[in-house]
């Protein structure tokens, strides 16, 4: 009854793991010859250098430079919010299929107790109906029931644990896209007040 659920949360978890994987490795979200382009960046005469790396790059930090650099002619505030709305928008993205994982993790072990008690429910049922009869018979019955907790906390823990890396990750990487986005507004001439390096989920005030 409950391994159906229980296959399709590990099924979940699985494809989410694998994807995020690949998708949050460093190169993919922080191009090199973007970083590059960034860290070279000398004000209007690198813009055809730096917008060509973008172009070429399918990266977050490529996108959230596009922004930022298609603003920048209309100030320091402008460029700002460009630069906020782009990063949320990729950390979002980064985020994507977080919460499958995380309910997945947290739905598993509920799954698995249920089978037990369902699985308890009907051994002892048949105690009621003809009686203790063969103890070997009983407790194997008992030992399958338990079995469906085991494969819930078997899918919970790797998700759970997976969630947390992956969660630490995007921060990680949000910063350093923040970094090196401070780094291009400041070559720009367009810094205006401080930005304080930090997590995209909020902008400062």
């Amino acid at each position: 009854m409950v391994h159906g659920p229980l296959g399709g949360c590990s099924l979940i978890g699985l494809t989410v793991i694998i994807e995020r994987a690949l998708a949050l490795r460093r190169a993919s979200v922080i191009d090199p010859a973007v970083a590059a382009a960034v860290e070279g960046c000398t004000g209007e005469a690198s813009m055809e250098t730096l917008l060509a790396a973008c172009k070429r790059s399918r990266g977050s930090l490529a996108r959230i430079v596009e922004e930022v650099l298609g603003m920048r002619r209309l100030g320091s505030e402008q460029v700002r919010e460009a630069m906020y709305a782009a990063g949320h928008l990729q950390v979002g993205r980064l985020e994507r299929g977080l919460t499958l994982l995380e309910i997945a993790a947290g739905v598993s072990p509920l799954i698995g107790l249920l089978g037990t008690v369902l699985g308890m429910f009907a051994a002892f049922n048949t105690i009621t109906s003809e009686g203790i009869g063969d103890a070997q018979v009983l407790s194997a019955g008992i030992a399958q029931a338990l079995i469906t907790t085991i494969a819930g906390l078997c899918i919970a823990i790797p998700a759970l644990a997976c969630h947390s890396w992956f969660s630490k990750r995007v921060d990680m990487l949000a910063t350093e896209m923040q970094s090196y986005t401070i780094r291009l507004i400041a070559a720009l001439g367009l810094l205006g007040r401080p930005i304080t390096p930090g997590s995209w989920t909020e902008q400062d005030e």
